[in-house]
């Protein structure tokens, strides 16, 4: 077993630190071209990988280019469109919603505010924060996806277990400038060496201040690759 550091902010500086070393070119894997696209692609990502996602999004995208387009297609040909998809008759309502919210509230164009973002249909704090970060260039807090509440937990980083309460844990551990790529480091780690149900603990460069090194029968509840 790994020892972990005296504290949780040594404990994190060390882990910002080395993953930075490990992955310095991390980054969001999802593929947009704007605003819209990208709350598109972070809405279709929920439980679903985001290589799955970019596959369906590239023809998405040719045949859907404005708000309008999703607002106006019919609920049920743009579930066809999205089948290979996770949930997709459940997204495919978020987005035709959230669209239209789009059209008539904010003259077409993606909120730029939390408390905007959130309002819109199937979008939470977490799609809200992907899509202030990455479309209008504004952190107001960290990203929890899977991976994020995997590994900061397996990390003694923290010992919340739900995403929000996960991100007000961390938001004074790790410093401002930090906030965006903690969570792109956290997803490149969680998906190359800390995978869900098979960690590669030999390999791990925080082998050894990781409390959870090595433990036994360490299976987590999150295994998908969602935003």
């Amino acid at each position: 077993m790994g020892t972990p550091l005296s504290s949780r902010e040594e404990q994190t500086a060390e882990v910002v630190d080395r993953l930075h070393e490990e992955y310095p070119d991390s980054t969001i894997s999802l593929n947009f071209s704007n605003r819209l696209e990208l709350l598109i692609a972070v809405i279709l990502s929920a439980q679903c990988t985001d290589e799955r996602v970019n596959t369906e999004t590239e023809h998405l995208f040719e045949k859907y280019q404005s708000p309008e387009d999703y607002a106006e297609v019919d609920e049920a040909e743009l579930a066809e469109d999205l089948n290979s998809i996770t949930y997709y008759n459940n997204k495919a309502g978020y987005i035709t919603s959230a669209c239209r919210t789009i059209v008539e509230e904010h003259d077409g164009e993606v909120p730029d505010t939390m408390s905007e973002l959130t309002d819109l249909q199937g979008v939470g704090r977490k799609t809200a924060n992907v899509v202030l970060q990455h479309g209008h260039e504004v952190v107001e807090g960290i990203v929890v996806d899977t991976h994020v509440q995997r590994l900061s937990r397996r990390l003694g980083i923290t010992e919340e277990e739900r995403p929000e309460a996960i991100e007000q844990d961390l938001m004074p551990l790790v410093p401002e400038s930090e906030w965006q790529q903690y969570t792109h480091l956290l997803i490149s780690h969680g998906r190359a060496t800390c995978t869900a149900r098979n960690p590669d603990c030999d390999d791990c460069v925080l082998e050894d201040i990781c409390p959870s090194s090595k433990l036994d029968g360490d299976v987590d509840l999150a295994s998908g690759e969602s935003w």
